[in-house]
């Protein structure tokens, strides 16, 4: 039979004030969002506490760069990796430059150029203000895709680099390097953040939450400070004369380091994101994600202005995942969740310090897996109770699919290990839906030497797609991924399979009617026995990766080109039709489609908008 489906627009999937770096040039503190197209200026009134100018940038998704030369503003973008200045005294911005696809960092040279650190090459840039000349360094560190931070003195330009931490001093006049970080670092990710005042250079390790201060005359004796309570990240260091102050993650905590001491000054918030730390005399300010907050010393206490609400509003973004309850559909992107509420057609939106990269409605409850540090968090279907459950540790950083087993009362989650790391995990939360729960298990590698990017359940067992790429800044081990079925009681792996050969991601699973469907991430769909592993059937889905889902009516998938539907054959490969053409979808990491609560209808993104499609059968 025809499908005749009814399409309803639903409006933005996600709309969100979000930003990741900020740069102050006289009195105003400059910024740019991120995730939304077009990327928008603003400048930040500290006093009056509004945004008193604001513009677009004709390209770029967002920006992790800034730096200044007097009243010029630099910013440095990614997709592509566009180098623009802004003149603040008129609001013109201009394209001076372009490092690649993604500029990671930029820093201001004494004598008035513009370094930058690049992705994925590695690379170490210059450009000229005077004359418009680039110049390139070439890679940092042969093999290493990310100078993630950068700074410059007169004669050296410091490059941090990862996914295999190193500290780079280059001569700015010959180009000769050599690598500055004692060896006995050489286990940390990224020399992810940097400051430089006078001959005093700061730079953080990850994933330690690790500063060391070094004297630039003596690179080869710094200080080591370590922060406590578990930090694993220093998002932003600011030197101001003798004292440094630096932001971390995930505890979101501002320390002051001064005189051989570090001193807790207080938290925003649980979470909080430092994109920046501003210190002018008495006065000690930073920029947030979303906020720009001022810090009391004699109290301890933050206030904060949104920066939404002092006119850089939310704008469309890319979603990043999808999950429908009772009552809601949510959608989450940068910092937060959209709830879209089924009864009255309103959307709000819930806070989250991190990306929501999967969403489980379970019960009363809807769990999250969160990016970065593969954090657990819960929350009501309408946002409400938003509260963390714990840390899957174990050197994950990203969830990539989640599944619910109903008779166990089990919450799965697949994840990808952090950067540079190898060997994937199932998590096992086991929950009780009315209360939550505290039991966790983890099984790391249970998909050999790959990263595991999807999962599904069905009597007991827990299926696992693999992906060969590890993480990012990895090499892959083996040649095609595999399929693994692990039983749940007895912590046993069942069987593994190289479905489809040369397969390097298996993007979505499903157990529907008695047979295990597989999406690979160049189209196909490979059909199994989920008890052998035994390949019975194979179909092309489209070109790229896939996710799908079970409706009352049937198998439906999306590439976020379409949504088709898989029809079961008694013999020969299952029939692939398209339900639904035209989405242009514009997400952010892996297609998105859910099924609603009582399966009668789908949710999806056309463009940046969430869509429902219902008349199926």
């Amino acid at each position: 039979m025809t499908e005749t489906p009814t399409v309803t627009n639903l409006g933005p999937a996600s709309a969100v004030t979000s930003t990741s770096v900020a740069e102050q040039v006289g009195d105003r503190i400059w910024t740019i969002t991120s995730g939304v197209s077009p990327v928008q200026v603003g400048a930040f009134d500290p006093v009056a506490k509004v945004v008193d100018r604001k513009f677009a940038l004709p390209t770029g998704a967002g920006a992790w760069a800034m730096a200044h030369l007097g009243t010029d503003l630099y910013i440095g973008l990614y997709t592509p990796g566009d180098l623009y200045k802004v003149d603040t005294t008129t609001g013109s911005a201009t394209k001076v430059a372009q490092f690649g696809s993604f500029i990671w960092s930029i820093a201001a040279t004494p004598d008035g150029k513009i370094v930058a650190g690049t992705y994925p090459d590695g690379g170490v840039h210059e450009y000229d203000p005077a004359t418009g000349a680039t110049r390139s360094y070439g890679a940092a560190v042969a093999g290493q895709q990310y100078v993630r931070s950068i700074a410059a003195d007169a004669t050296t330009i410091y490059a941090g680099v990862g996914t295999k931490a190193h500290l780079i001093a280059i001569d700015r006049a010959t180009g000769a390097r050599r690598d500055v970080l004692p060896a006995q670092y050489a286990d940390r990710t990224f020399v992810a953040t940097m400051a430089l005042e006078g001959t005093k250079l700061a730079v953080s390790l990850s994933p330690t939450g690790t500063m060391l201060v070094f004297d630039t005359n003596d690179l080869g004796n710094p200080v080591e400070v370590q922060t406590p309570g578990g930090d694993q990240y220093i998002t932003a260091i600011t030197i101001a004369g003798a004292d440094i102050y630096l932001g971390t993650r995930p505890s979101g905590t501002l320390y002051r380091y001064r005189d051989n001491t570090l001193t807790r000054l207080g938290s925003p918030y649980d979470g909080a994101y430092f994109n920046k730390i501003f210190v002018d005399g008495t006065t000690i300010r930073a920029e947030l994600t979303s906020q720009v907050v001022d810090f009391d010393e004699a109290t301890g206490t933050f206030t904060g202005t949104d920066l939404g609400q002092a006119g850089l509003p939310p704008a469309p973004e890319q979603a990043m995942a999808i999950a429908a309850t009772p009552t809601s559909v949510l959608v989450s992107g940068k910092a937060g969740i959209q709830v879209h509420d089924l009864a009255t057609g309103a959307s709000t939106r819930t806070f989250l310090p991190g990306e929501a990269k999967t969403m489980t409605p379970v019960g009363r409850s809807v769990y999250l897996g969160v990016y970065t540090l593969a954090r657990l968090w819960q929350m009501k279907p309408d946002g409400s109770d938003l509260h963390e459950l714990g840390q899957i540790g174990n050197e994950q950083t990203r969830p990539t699919d989640a599944a619910y087993d109903e008779r166990s009362q089990t919450w799965l989650l697949s994840t990808e290990p952090d950067y540079g790391k190898y060997d994937g995990t199932l998590v096992e939360q086991h929950i009780d839906p009315e209360h939550g729960g505290v039991q966790r298990e983890v099984h790391r590698g249970v998909v050999p030497h790959q990263s595991v990017r999807s999962v599904t359940t069905a009597d007991g067992v827990a299926y696992l797609g693999g992906a060969t790429r590890n993480s990012l800044g990895t090499v892959p081990i083996l040649p095609e991924a595999t399929v693994v079925a692990f039983d749940q009681a007895r912590n046993k792996v069942l069987w593994e399979a190289a479905a489809l050969s040369k397969a390097q991601s298996y993007s979505s699973l499903a157990h529907y009617r008695g047979r295990l469907y597989a999406a690979t991430d160049d189209g196909r769909l490979a059909v199994l026995d989920p008890r052998t592993g035994k390949l019975l059937a194979s179909a092309t889905l489209g070109t790229s990766q896939s996710k799908l889902t079970i409706a009352r009516s049937g198998l439906y998938g999306t590439d976020s080109k379409r949504v088709f539907k898989i029809t079961p054959n008694s013999t020969g490969a299952p029939t692939v039709s398209t339900v639904v053409d035209g989405l242009g979808a514009q997400i952010y990491g892996y297609p998105l489609i859910t099924t609603s609560h009582d399966g009668a209808a789908l949710y999806t993104i056309k463009g940046r908008d969430l869509v429902r499609i219902e008349g199926l059968r």
